[in-house]
């Protein structure tokens, strides 16, 4: 379950599926990722409240990766944020409640804003051949659509939102529908267009996201954990004159420092059948130093690779430490993340 629905994970063999992804393109059913949508006079000044990125320079039309903070700074949400109109935003959530935190923030915000939820489900349409297959679908127009910029469209008279995003990070596009009695239509629409260059049905991939060093909300960040731990500082503006939510917080956080931070791992194992379904214990010289939070095998990097939460002295590259799997105990050794493209190049091309 996410977001309350079931959501289409299984297609095969999720190696595969990794590979699909990196070589060709993928179509990913993420109607699980709802919108709240915020409307009305002060709709940017409310939207502002909601996160501690600024985003008084935020154009219409634009994409932001925006955290969502509680008072004491903790991330309740990580989505992509959407302007569609000067008083009109997209929050594409993550797991977790966010229509009812922005519905009891309005109450009491004294702001003219409506909050709602949209009829609105995404595809998400990921891969190196996804561009070519863009362009079969809506013409050259569709070409100067720039990363994290979004654009509403038509395709054979089903209205869309299209933006350059996705949680892949690799190129990608993220297809809105804005009327769900053309669902089945879309889909096979993209699909017939996009068979013959390669396109596979398919799960966003948690190789590629690991590989990407992208969060999981539930896994790698929560109410518990604030951006300085994730390295997430760049989302965070204590600065701007502002108002949000937790910023007083987040300032004593920034004044103190952190007791925590998150790294990658390299863990030095037979290589992983899937992927971890619980938090693993991070040992250092029989103490407990923190918890492995994602891990999987890539079977690009040949190595099995994972996000973790550990105490910043045992944060440094290269540190040894020591990791309780269901398994047995293994070495592991903490690296840069992300794991592979770390500049994003292919998400931007």
């Amino acid at each position: 379950m996410y977001n309350h629905m079931y959501i289409p994970r299984d297609f095969g063999d999720p190696v595969q599926n990794f590979w699909n992804l990196v070589n060709d393109a993928i179509l990913c059913d993420v109607a699980v990722e709802r919108q709240v949508e915020i409307t009305g006079p002060d709709a940017a000044k409310f939207t502002q409240m909601l996160t501690p990125r600024d985003l008084s320079t935020m154009a219409v039309g634009q994409c932001k990766y925006v955290l969502i903070t509680n008072a004491h700074g903790g991330i309740l949400n990580d989505p992509i944020l959407l302007r569609l109109g000067e008083n009109h935003f997209w929050l594409s959530i993550a797991d977790s409640d966010i229509l009812l935190w922005a519905q009891g923030v309005a109450v009491h915000s004294g702001l003219d804003v409506t909050i709602s939820e949209p009829d609105v489900s995404p595809l998400q349409l990921q891969g190196p051949k996804s561009g070519d297959i863009m362009l079969a679908l809506f013409g050259d127009g569709i070409m100067d659509l720039r990363y994290y910029w979004l654009r509403e469209v038509e395709l054979d008279g089903i209205p869309l939102i299209v933006s350059r995003t996705g949680w892949s990070s690799e190129l990608g596009y993220e297809i809105y529908l804005r009327d769900s009695t053309y669902g089945d239509q879309l889909w096979e629409r993209i699909m017939e267009v996009g068979g013959p260059l390669g396109l596979k049905p398919g799960h966003t991939s948690t190789i590629r996201r690991i590989e990407g060093g992208m969060l999981s909300y539930h896994a790698d960040a929560d109410i518990n954990t604030n951006p300085f731990e994730l390295g997430l500082d760049r989302l965070v503006n204590l600065d701007s004159d502002a108002e949000f939510i937790g910023k007083f917080a987040l300032q004593r956080v920034r004044d103190n420092g952190v007791t925590r931070k998150q790294v990658g791992l390299i863990i030095d194992s037979a290589p992983l059948t899937g992927p971890n379904t619980a938090f693993w214990t991070i040992n250092r010289d029989g103490v407990c130093v923190g918890k492995v939070t994602s891990a999987i095998y890539s079977p690009r990097l040949e190595k099995n690779i994972a996000l973790a939460m550990v105490s910043v002295d045992c944060a440094d590259i290269g540190t040894q430490l020591e990791i309780v799997m269901p398994s047995g105990h293994a070495a592991a050794t903490v690296a840069e993340r992300p794991f592979f493209d770390p500049r994003k190049k292919l998400a931007a091309a």
